[in-house]
């Protein structure tokens, strides 16, 4: 019976592909609970467990003792007599009695069983978490197998991972049975079993990517400093060459951007700048605001804040759609940024405009209002200024200033 049962949990442990060295001990600690139901909890014994052989024995140990007053200790010299033993022991000898199976009854066998599964389980449980928790900030490659409102499941190694909205792209789409890439980011311990959540919108899925096409990164040859990333928008990667004959950017780019794309199109099309770190902040700020031109910074670095000033058709490239150069430029440098926008210098403009051509703009009567006063074209209104178009009868201080807009902006658009 031994052998059987022994039998019995090695498969159940061959199942779930357990170390025959952890199944021995689990053994052990199940036993020895059945010996404490059946003998009580001060009982002494030892439970051995021999996985190759497929054998278990449990040994108990009592004093023998003339007049017995604990019978889970204790052994009656008489008792040790009717067993055949009183030439080898006398009063005072432990006396070692080898527990058969089959006095634990067939219940508590099927407890000890029970009892093997759970622990299984468990440590099933404690090889996956440790599994994934290795590797955390690697990436891996599974398919999706659920796709559902809030997340995603992804079947990897027949374990089930998560990706929550919040760890994917926006506007990616996600379909049943593809093979997705994704990098592991949290492993938590739960009663179900790890949880274990992958992300695609991570900063470290991109340095990942960047590791993986680009040699010279995996090598350390070149180092990423810092990411800034919206995911599916936009992204600014810093990077630093460790060797002055390699060009960091252009390791990075490749020949004809080959090496960019290819983490482009992992990512939805996001577009990637990659810049040269700098560790002086006027020039990492001014990298990180590329392509615009800045007409000065002024930095304060105790409260890590900057002011720039650019000219006012470089407001808009400093800015990005929806703001997302500029919080990105924050992000990688680490400086709250503000924007001064200085006015250019009317006569400056190399095309003026003719007021009649603004008829839509501003009004078939402001129009003739302000051409009745002498002033023809766009240039001249912008540089009389609010203070001069106020002198004009029917122009109040609001519309002037609302002429004023309304021109700048032409001369913007242009």
């Amino acid at each position: 019976m031994n052998s059987l049962i022994v039998e019995t949990f090695a498969q159940m442990a061959r199942e779930k592909n357990l170390d025959k060295d952890v199944l021995g001990g689990i053994i052990e600690e199940i036993f020895a609970v059945l010996v404490r139901k059946k003998y009580g909890l001060d009982a002494n014994f030892q439970v051995i467990v021999n996985m190759s052989k497929g054998d278990i024995q449990i040994f108990l140990e009592k004093e023998i003792v003339e007049t017995v007053e604990n019978e889970t200790l204790q052994i009656s010299f008489e008792e040790v007599e009717k067993r055949g033993n009183e030439d080898e022991l006398e009063i005072g000898d432990i006396y070692v009695e080898e527990l058969k199976l089959e006095d634990f009854g067939r219940r508590l066998i099927n407890l000890a069983r029970q009892t093997l599964n759970q622990r299984i389980r468990e440590v099933e449980k404690d090889i996956v978490y440790k599994e994934y928790y290795d590797m955390l900030g690697e990436i891996i490659v599974g398919d999706i197998y659920q796709v559902r409102k809030n997340d995603i499941l992804i079947n990897h190694n027949k374990h089930e991972l998560l990706m929550p909205r919040s760890e994917m792209i926006p506007k990616e789409k996600y379909r049943k049975s593809e093979t997705i890439r994704a990098v592991v980011k949290e492993v938590n311990k739960t009663n179900q079993g790890p949880n274990i959540i992958v992300s695609r919108a991570d900063n470290t899925f991109l340095r990942r990517l960047f590791e993986i096409e680009i040699p010279e990164i995996y090598d350390a040859i070149i180092q990423i400093h810092d990411i800034a990333r919206e995911p599916g928008e936009r992204a600014k990667v810093s990077v630093e060459s460790q060797d002055d004959r390699i060009d960091a950017v252009g390791a990075c780019v490749g020949m004809k951007g080959v090496r960019i794309h290819a983490i482009v199109r992992e990512l939805n099309n996001e577009n990637i700048d990659v810049i040269n770190y700098s560790s002086d902040p006027v020039v990492y700020i001014q990298r990180a605001l590329a392509p615009a031109k800045l007409k000065a910074i002024e930095i304060n670095e105790a409260e890590k804040k900057c002011t720039v000033w650019a000219d006012n058709d470089q407001v808009s490239l400093i800015v990005g759609r929806n703001g997302v150069n500029i919080r990105l430029a924050m992000k990688l440098t680490g400086y709250s940024i503000d924007v001064i926008r200085e006015e250019k210098p009317f006569d400056e403009y190399e095309d003026d405009i003719e007021l009649v051509e603004l008829r839509e703009e501003l009004s078939n009567e402001i129009v003739d209002l302000l051409i009745e006063n002498r002033f023809d074209t766009a240039v001249e209104v912008l540089t009389a200024g609010v203070d001069e178009l106020v002198q004009i009868n029917g122009i109040t201080h609001e519309k002037a200033k609302e002429i004023i807009e309304i021109l700048k902006d032409q001369f913007e658009e242009e």
